[in-house]
């Protein structure tokens, strides 16, 4: 019998089939009159053979062939009898009997293996290469399969997809704008959208009650592993629902994606945690708790002693790794070093090693007796075995930010970070406003549009800065993998919100008057919540950076490297545009 079949999907049950396989070569092997060559396609791979002894023309051609080209093989299956057990195709191979080569190739700048000896900007440069290799592939199939489980999770709940313009008006209250020329316009720019926030909440207005989009936004920020220029957003909203619709719809999609991608099951409810508690025990809104160390406050216990560092201090803040006094003096003077460098940028660090005896030796032990020391110990509970790390300074807030990154370092040096391990958390209570001192002004601490928490509204008038919105994040392992807020609907409140935030009545008119006139239609209360696809993939792959689950990424200077964008314009174009160009130096 006679199939055409593909790289992966032969097996023993198939002997004696005559099949046609199509696909680039991997690799090829030459053993005595025997030629050996791996053919792969996007399924899997299978071994060729062909043999002197049948056919000496055929075995000829296919010594003349090389790595990544496009052939074409005609044969018999057969048992393999050297088999190899990395293979689920490695019971089998095939006699070939025809070839046909469809197409030659230069020998690629790396090799097309899962670990392969191609450098990032190598890659990302031939990145249509570096796409068939396996371990990228998957990770496209992965995003593939999550994003037909989210839209069938969706579509059995009643949301509708819909698709909303990519060129818009530009919103300078969050990121920087991706803009773009009008010609039919002179002089007046689209901007590319960061979320489609209002377009959704008018498709609310609309009597649209669930919406959802699979979408592209765009914002042009610094780049790091979790942030690409152009991102992928699953977009939600819903009418007539509270806070707590939206979290326990949400939390339903997560389970289901864990059980369907992962296959693990959580039955029990994600825990929740406010914004406050959450900078106060971990100096971050999104804590990954796969493992402990929380930040313990000790300026009560360690202050009046003399040590100057921290007298003259109002925050004292520390950590308790388990497990890791036998941390070395180069060790702790590592850790030292990371504490100060700029990203962190602490002065230094003070460290207390618990004895096996329950004594506790520190690096400050000159300034403190046995029964202070202990005194610490047992507010961080300490152990047998543990090192304390300490942090000081003025500023509560920043201190817990630069103990929050110790406390990743730690849990990354003493493997508490799984990536097979997840800890999955809803933090809520945001403050909906932060003050910037060198604007001297507040700004949205989500976007304009969320809700203040009813119960703080009268603070409006007269502490901005204590109202806590009605928003919430969903963090995975330390990832925020999705969050939203219920919206403001009502028109006057929208014009308090403006007002705080420092609009005039005419610049909120120019830029949201399209949004604020359509509240006055009989507007629902709604809500919603954006989950990153692009992170929610990485988790699941594994992954270290959301650019390898992209199929043509941005490096982190925002380049396309392979198509060499962006790029300057033709300077026609430029004219046809009404744009001159002045590049400032």
């Amino acid at each position: 019998m006679y199939r055409t079949r593909t790289c992966g999907d032969l097996r023993h049950a198939d002997e004696g089939l005559v099949v046609t396989l199509a696909g680039w070569v991997q690799r090829i092997r030459k053993l005595g009159g025997m030629t050996f060559v791996d053919i792969r396609d996007r399924y899997g791979i299978t071994q060729l053979v062909f043999d002197e002894k049948d056919n000496a023309a055929l075995c000829e051609k296919a010594n003349k062939l090389g790595r990544e080209y496009v052939i074409q093989a005609r044969g018999t299956v057969r048992e393999r009898s050297s088999k190899n057990a990395n293979l689920p195709t490695g019971d089998i191979e095939i006699l070939v009997s025809e070839l046909n080569i469809l197409n030659s190739s230069l020998t690629p700048p790396f090799t097309i293996e899962d670990e392969s000896d191609g450098g990032d900007d190598l890659r990302m440069k031939y990145r249509y290469l570096d796409l068939r290799r396996t371990v990228v592939r998957k990770n496209l199939e992965l995003r593939h399969r999550m994003a037909f489980e989210i839209r069938n999770y969706l579509n059995d709940l009643g949301f509708l997809e819909v698709e909303t313009p990519v060129l818009v008006n530009s919103t300078p209250e969050g990121a920087r704008d991706f803009v773009v020329p009008s010609r039919m316009n002179p002089g007046q720019f689209y901007a590319l959208p960061q979320s489609p926030q209002t377009l959704k909440q008018l498709l609310m207005v609309s009597g649209f009650d669930r919406y959802f989009q699979i979408v592209k936004c765009f914002r042009d920020e610094d780049l790091r592993a979790d942030r690409q220029p152009e991102f992928t957003q699953v977009d939600c909203e819903m009418s007539f629902v509270t806070q707590e619709d939206v979290i326990t719809t949400f939390e339903g999609m997560a389970k289901h994606l864990f059980k369907a991608i992962r296959n693990i099951e959580i039955k029990e409810a994600f825990p929740r945690m406010t914004w406050q508690d959450a900078m106060k025990y971990y100096g971050s809104d999104k804590p990954d708790l796969r493992f402990g160390m929380k930040i313990v406050e000790v300026q009560d216990i360690m202050k009046g002693y003399g040590f100057s560092v921290f007298d003259n201090v109002s925050y004292i803040g520390g950590i308790c790794a388990e497990g890791a006094a036998s941390y070395t003096r180069k060790q702790i003077d590592q850790l030292t070093d990371f504490v100060k460098r700029s990203q962190v940028g602490a002065q230094g660090l003070v460290y207390a090693r618990i004895e096996a005896d329950g004594t506790v030796k520190s690096s400050v032990d000159k300034f403190y007796s046995q029964d202070v020391l202990k005194q610490m110990k047992e507010a961080f509970a300490a152990k047998p075995g543990d090192l304390i790390l300490i942090l000081c300074g003025n500023d509560a807030m920043k201190v817990r930010k630069q103990l929050n990154e110790l406390r990743l370092e730690m849990g990354n040096r003493l493997g508490f970070r799984d990536k097979n391990k997840f800890s999955c958390l809803w933090v809520i209570d945001f403050p909906l406003l932060e003050w910037n001192e060198e604007d001297q002004r507040f700004y949205a601490m989500h976007h304009p549009f969320t809700s203040p928490n009813p119960e703080d509204i009268p603070l409006l008038d007269t502490d901005p800065g204590a109202v806590r919105a009605w928003a919430y994040d969903m963090v995975i392992n330390g990832v925020e993998v999705g969050g939203g807020s219920i919206r403001i609907h009502d028109s006057n409140l929208q014009d308090k919100m403006f007002r705080v935030l420092g609009f005039t009545e005419e610049r909120a008119q120019s830029q949201f008057g399209f949004l604020m006139n359509a509240f006055k239609y009989g507007a629902p209360p709604h809500g919603g919540l954006a989950y990153g696809l692009d992170r929610w993939v990485s988790l699941f792959a594994g992954l270290d950076s959301i650019r390898d689950c992209i199929a043509f990424p941005k490096n982190n200077s925002g380049r396309d490297v392979m198509l060499d964008a962006p790029s300057d314009l033709e300077p026609g174009q430029l004219e046809e545009l009404s744009i001159k160009v002045d590049i400032k130096n």
